[in-house]
């Protein structure tokens, strides 16, 4: 039975689609906490991306170890709800951060600006913590993905092979078959991916790191084809388990 749905059968994503970011959610979200101390200011974010360093609010280049992306910032205060962060690799800016906190203190707008990359903008609740008089953007966050558009202007665009097989881009890409074997990923922070054609409407994909399974997605079509959930399953760097679903709709 496996082997006769897979033989022959087209993979119901093909086309191309585009993020519904309303309709799509992060569990647990991802959290960010800044603390300020004196002249100073500690960041902390958990989740996806795994941050913690402290740095001098004064403009002056702070070294932050530790970090993969970059091991040095500046922190620069724009006016009372304005702050940008300068991250630097060996001397080098890698990024720009611009934060932007509303008018009553509630919400927090991070936009990041690299280049080659479009920018990435991700916007914060308060969450709980003590507002400080010495900078309003102190507290607890919690990210607000129904707002968020980190992945602005994503489109996945899938095409068949004519082989039994699927080009897929998107964030990342890769050719692969329905054949379970490990194919190789492009732009990813995993090595590999294995396709599986569960039934007519749903794809199931497993995706290794140094031989280690890392990921486990399921593509789901509506049976009009014009919608598609996307649920996937991974572990953050903190180790902690997180779910992701993601509504695309069609082009």
């Amino acid at each position: 039975m496996f082997a006769a749905i897979q033989v022959g059968a087209a993979d119901p994503r093909v086309g191309s689609w585009t993020l519904v970011f309303a309709q799509s959610s992060l569990n647990p979200p991802n959290n960010l906490s800044v603390t300020v101390l004196h002249d100073t200011v500690r960041i902390v974010m958990s989740g996806e991306t795994h941050l913690d360093f402290t740095a001098k609010r004064d403009g002056h280049e702070t070294a932050v170890p530790g970090n993969p992306a970059f091991n040095q910032v500046e922190l620069h205060r724009i006016d009372k709800r304005d702050a940008e962060v300068k991250e630097k690799k060996n001397g080098a800016v890698v990024a720009t951060v611009h934060e932007k906190l509303s008018s009553d203190g509630k919400e927090l707008a991070v936009t990041t600006t690299s280049v080659g990359h479009a920018d990435q903008i991700t916007v914060w609740a308060r969450s709980g913590g003590r507002k400080s008089a010495l900078d309003p953007l102190a507290g607890e966050w919690t990210q607000d993905l129904s707002k968020t558009r980190m992945r602005q202007g994503l489109l996945l665009k899938i095409d068949a092979d004519g082989k039994d097989g699927v080009s897929f881009s998107g964030d990342f890409s890769y050719a692969a078959r329905f054949d379970g074997k490990q194919y190789d990923l492009r732009n990813s922070r995993n090595d590999t991916v294995t396709l599986q054609l569960v039934n007519a409407q749903t794809v199931d994909s497993i995706y290794r790191r140094d031989d280690q399974v890392t990921e486990k997605d399921t593509w789901v079509v509506s049976a009009d084809g014009q919608q598609m959930t996307f649920t996937t399953t991974g572990t953050f760097e903190s180790g902690q388990r997180v779910t992701e679903k993601l509504l695309f709709k069609k082009q």
